[in-house]
């Protein structure tokens, strides 16, 4: 069964990092002025789900699994930004106006515990999660029968039984779509061990193979079929006859030798077996020593030979299932897996053995939640949740490898829960960019830290070190607040263990990056109220840089076309230096208040380029950004606030608009670090409307568009885009793409190939990273590239 929160865990309420949490509500009400209805509708899901018990262990007391799925609404404060009445007065300071409101965003929650605390979950949900309007709780798997009774007294409600390989298939549909890097094959003794893939745009279709009580063997089509029985096989109990459980199996299998139990190809043919092109270590026989030898074997290696002849059976059937309908991928789950490296291992060399390499074995991050989240999916089918994208909150989600109860004596001591998954509903439904030249390809990030381990030690301690400032940040902006050191010391401890987390266990959340590194901290900055820890420095540089950016503009329309040009690439760099998130940045800032856009370019003036400015307008490519016709349209994915997107973006966004170019310009949705938002950028290109009539015009006839990119992230993921931006840039024939800023250009998307021209620039803030590319501090990133015929 699959479960959620136990007594013994606080909820997020009574640790003060919530403000509340209440399960689906058909009379759901927003709160405070600026809440805004997460459109729930009438969902009222709570689903519960166990596995089959192992056939090859005795069930023991507490030997399975309860696992709960629930949704609540999250309540926690946001960061608003309004425009002020000017008046007429453009040189108001400051810009816009700050207040802090209530708003209330949905989240799934999934936990798993042991059936000892049965009863102790149920008490959970009759007192937390059930409500006057709640009839029906959804169950699957074997508990749906044995504890039917139980909860029905128990809970007042009705228990709906769902048929379990639906759910499953729901399930793995829905972590395949909302959670990046969630499939891994598994390679022991590489290093690393776990190899994420990216998500395919169309993960359809592929074999599920569910090992529990049988095997279920599953083809998957799309995404509304219902089961599709391919024969499988049931195992019966063997290993009873070891007196074990099956945990305790797999651990005397991962000390034992098979080839003491088995007999192998060399000792059935010697040495004869190389003229046979044989291998001598294959099985030829499982067992096959305990039937000719008269002595005892020791139980861990008949557990090995146990293991190896399951998952070679269990191997070969997915095999002969995957060619016959012509699949090259299988995912496997169940009690059988559960994450466990024997189980794993085993399962891939059977695989890759029996299809020569042709058909790789997955694995699932999340695979012991899938008939949870499918039977919740299935209770909400009217509501169709599929609707929206999802995605895991680091923060309050467990990592891979935590899912056996042995690694959380503490926690299950208290509750018997010992691993939990989090996701939140977002705004906006999530597509790919139009533009990329092959979705299925396509990576995000540059380098892979899980596979890295010189820049993985470097960036663990980078973020550790950079963790003092950004909890005196986080109380700094909240100085009304009587509990904001409190909160920010909270910040501090749930980020620093996630970061050891991570020291020990780089794939814990999939594939280790500088991305994943910045989206944790903002989770978790998130999860303690502390949604925009830079709002009052955006709107002080904002106001300075809007005074600053009619001069600007007057200096540029003085000077020749090239010289002009050549000054606007510079600003877009000068502009990027400011750059609250890079140590470098901040300690300038910090000790010279003075600094600004023309020390900024003085100081990319006095530093080499990793590629040189003047080489701007090669002649072997004359339709160069802004050099030959002009774009169609232009699609800008945004960096800072401030002198970046004010004194560097709009002058260079003037430009192509003064040249009949259309521009749609891409700013974070929601705040991190001092990236700008869409919503300050509302306000920013309404004040330098009121300056200049180029931007005036451009906005009142839809030339220039303002668009959120559905992320609110420092990186940019060009798979998991804004719909609505993704088909604006179809609908108005894009064919230039400008990537502003180290996160979002070299963290990301360095290497992203596009179908249009693209413009890649940044400015290096960080002496390890500009010396691993070859440059020093504040080098020049500036990529230009075009399409392959």
């Amino acid at each position: 069964m699959r479960v959620s929160l136990c007594p013994g865990i606080p909820s997020r309420a009574h640790q003060g990092q919530v403000a509340a949490q209440r399960p689906w509500s058909r009379c759901w009400r927003a709160g405070g002025s600026g809440g805004r209805a997460p459109n729930t509708g009438s969902w009222q899901q709570i689903s519960l789900t166990w596995p089959s018990l192992s056939p090859w262990m005795f069930p023991a007391e507490g030997g399975s699994l309860t696992k709960l799925a629930y949704y609540s609404t999250v309540q926690h404060k946001v960061a608003r930004v309004r425009s002020f009445d000017y008046s007429g007065k453009v040189n108001h300071e400051p810009p816009y106006e700050i207040s802090v409101q209530e708003e209330v965003t949905a989240r799934l929650h999934f936990v798993k515990f042991e059936n000892t605390y049965i009863e102790a979950c149920l008490d959970f949900i009759k007192d937390h999660l059930v409500n006057t309007e709640t009839k029906v709780i959804q169950a699957t798997g074997g508990g749906a029968y044995k504890f039917k009774d139980l909860i029905e007294e128990k809970l007042r409600l009705r228990v709906d039984k769902e048929d379990v390989m639906t759910c499953l298939i729901k399930g793995c549909n829905f972590v395949l779509k909302n959670i990046p890097h969630e499939a891994f094959v598994y390679q022991k003794d590489s290093d690393p061990e776990f190899r994420f893939q990216t998500n395919h745009p169309n993960i359809f279709p592929y074999l599920l193979v569910n090992i529990g009580s049988g095997v279920s063997i599953v083809k998957v089509r799309c995404a509304s079929q219902g089961p599709a029985w391919l024969p499988g096989r049931d195992h019966q109990g063997t290993c009873r006859l070891l007196g074990q459980k099956f945990d305790e199996l797999l651990h005397l299998a991962s000390k034992g030798q098979h080839a003491n139990v088995d007999m192998l190809v060399q000792d059935v043919y010697g040495g004869a077996h190389q003229t046979l092109g044989l291998s001598g270590n294959l099985i030829a026989s499982s067992f096959g020593k305990s039937a000719t030898a008269d002595r005892e074997f020791c139980k861990e290696d008949m557990a090995k030979s146990l293991l190896h002849m399951i998952s070679n059976d269990i191997g070969q059937l997915a095999c002969l299932h995957a060619r016959l309908h012509r699949l090259d991928r299988v995912y496997f789950g169940g009690f059988f897996i559960r994450g466990h490296p024997v189980t794993m291992r085993t399962i891939t060399y059977s695989i890759n053995f029996f299809s020569k390499g042709e058909v790789q074995a997955l694995f699932l991050r999340h695979e012991g939640y899938l008939g949870a989240i499918g039977a919740f999916l299935k209770g909400a089918e009217q509501d169709n949740p599929n609707q929206y994208s999802w995605g895991e909150n680091y923060a309050g989600s467990s990592g891979l490898m935590s899912s056996s109860p042995e690694l959380c004596p503490t926690q299950r001591a208290r509750s018997g829960t010992f691993d939990l998954l989090e996701m939140d509903r977002l705004e906006r439904p999530l597509v790919n960019l139009p533009l990329l030249l092959d979705p299925s390809s396509y990576v995000p990030d540059t380098v892979d830290l899980t596979d890295d381990a010189l820049a993985r030690k470097y960036w663990l301690t980078c973020f550790e070190e950079a963790l003092d400032g950004v909890v005196k940040r986080a109380v700094a902006s909240q100085p009304g607040s009587v509990d904001a050191t409190e909160r920010a010391e909270k910040f501090r401890q749930k980020y620093w263990g996630k970061l050891q987390t991570l020291r020990h266990q780089p794939f814990a959340y999939g594939t280790l990056t500088v991305r994943s590194l910045l989206d944790t901290r903002e989770h978790c900055l998130n999860e303690f109220n502390f949604p925009d820890p830079y709002s009052k420095v955006k709107q002080k540089e904002n106001g300075v840089a809007l005074k600053c950016f009619p001069r600007v503009i007057r200096c540029l329309d003085a000077l020749g076309w090239e010289e002009r040009q050549l000054a606007l690439v510079k600003g877009l760099l000068a502009g990027n230096v400011f750059d609250w998130g890079a140590k470098a940045v901040s300690d300038v800032l910090e000790s010279d208040p003075q600094f600004g856009f023309e020390e900024a370019k003085m100081k990319l003036q006095a530093r080499s380029c990793l590629q040189r400015l003047d080489a701007l307008f090669p002649t072997e490519r004359p339709g160069f950004v802004l050099q030959g016709p002009p774009h169609k349209c232009a699609l800008i994915f945004a960096d800072n606030s401030g002198i970046d997107v004010i004194l560097g973006v709009f002058p260079f966004v003037r430009e192509l608009l003064s040249r009949g170019t259309e521009v749609i310009l891409a700013c974070n949705s929601g705040p991190a670090l001092n990236d700008v938002t869409y919503c300050e950028s509302l306000i920013v290109a309404e004040r330098i409307a009121a300056m200049d009539p180029v931007v005036h015009s451009a906005l009142r006839e839809e030339r220039l568009l303002l668009m959120q990119t559905g992320s609110s992230s420092p990186c940019l993921d060009l798979s998991r885009l804004d719909k609505g931006l993704a088909m604006l840039v179809r609908e108005r024939g894009a064919d230039l793409v400008v990537i502003e800023g180290m996160g979002r250009a070299v963290h990301t998307n360095y290497y992203a190939a596009l179908r249009c021209e693209s413009l890649k620039l940044a400015v290096l803030k960080n002496s390890w990273l500009a010396e691993r590319l070859g440059g020093r501090l504040f080098s020049v990133i500036f990529k230009y590239e075009v399409p392959a015929e």
